[in-house]
């Protein structure tokens, strides 16, 4: 669906965009990962035609974005961080105007119009003028627009900025609903929208490609060795000492006076034999719990590190 091939987007000796390489497929929500300034709506602007490459190469179902720009533009639907709406028109009259500026087949505007807006629940408000709508409603004209002639691609530049969170939890709805009929790629820096919502993710880091995988499989990959979080009534420091010697763990930190953090060796389980040493000593065990890292966890474990991809 689309092929990224070492694209550089650079500012003057600023490399915003640096050597990027990546391909896109149909029928999944991608996630574009990063802290402010990574190169996300560097490379979303590349991938639109917005802005030029320095150098590389971007292939949208087939099409060189630079050599065949019309062909290209046409499989994507963009909204921008900012949605690019006229205050003065109203809903319908601001659709119709897209759907003119795509050119798309006269006898299927108003059907097109119609259904952006029944898919983004803008028909209520098709009426009125887009300046006295909420800050949610206009996000949602946007992803009309976005969607007008059903591009085979939608992008999306941080959809859910400045929003509230009832309006946050509708637009992810709305996201998942496009999900299912088009190749979605978001962009944000907001970790639970995106593991809320993608079934890829790509993180960025000044500028490269850092990891792409599923979220589920970022997490295991990152989780590594098993590790376990065990709250006592009393004694924690004896508890520790108990355990340090087991074959299968790795080390044991206490965390607090009644918790003791417990690093298994790699592919080992050791909830039975740290069971078996607190009931040998009669130390009462209050939790015990696996340690789960978070998509917060792994983004700032790889763009700390400079990441592997």
């Amino acid at each position: 669906m689309i092929e990224i091939n070492n694209l550089v987007k650079k500012y003057g000796d600023h490399t915003a965009v640096d050597h990027l390489s990546l391909v896109v497929e149909p029928g999944k929500i991608y996630g574009f990962l990063g802290p402010n300034g990574a190169g996300k709506s560097t490379t979303m602007n590349m991938i639109t035609g917005y802005l030029g490459a320095t150098s590389g190469e971007i292939k949208i179902n087939g099409h060189d974005i630079l050599k065949e720009p019309e062909k290209a533009k046409k499989c994507i639907g963009y909204l921008p961080e900012l949605p690019p709406l006229y205050m003065d028109m109203t809903v319908k009259e601001y659709l119709c105007f897209v759907a003119d500026l795509k050119q798309l087949e006269k006898s299927l505007r108003r059907r097109y119009v119609e259904e952006a807006m029944e898919t983004t629940g803008t028909t209520e408000v098709a009426g009125r003028m887009i300046r006295n709508l909420s800050k949610g409603y206009r996000q949602r004209v946007g992803f009309a627009q976005a969607i007008l002639g059903y591009p085979e691609i939608i992008i999306l530049d941080e959809p859910t900025v400045g929003l509230d969170p009832k309006q946050i939890i509708e637009i992810r709805e709305l996201i998942r609903h496009l999900g299912e009929k088009h190749t979605v790629i978001l962009s944000s820096h907001i970790l639970p929208e995106i593991s809320a919502v993608c079934d890829h993710v790509f993180i960025i880091s000044k500028g490269k490609l850092v990891a792409s995988d599923s979220t589920e499989n970022l997490v295991n990959l990152m989780s590594g060795a098993q590790e376990i979080e065990l709250t006592v009534r009393t004694g924690a420091g004896e508890a520790a000492g108990y355990l340090q010697g087991e074959e299968n763990i790795a080390r044991v930190e206490q965390a607090d006076h009644d918790k003791i953090r417990i690093y298994a060796k790699k592919g080992a389980d050791v909830r039975e034999e740290v069971f078996r040493q607190m009931a040998e000593h009669n130390i009462p065990v209050l939790e015990m719990k696996t340690v789960t890292k978070s998509l917060e966890d792994v983004f700032l474990e790889i763009t700390q590190e400079g990441g592997a991809q």
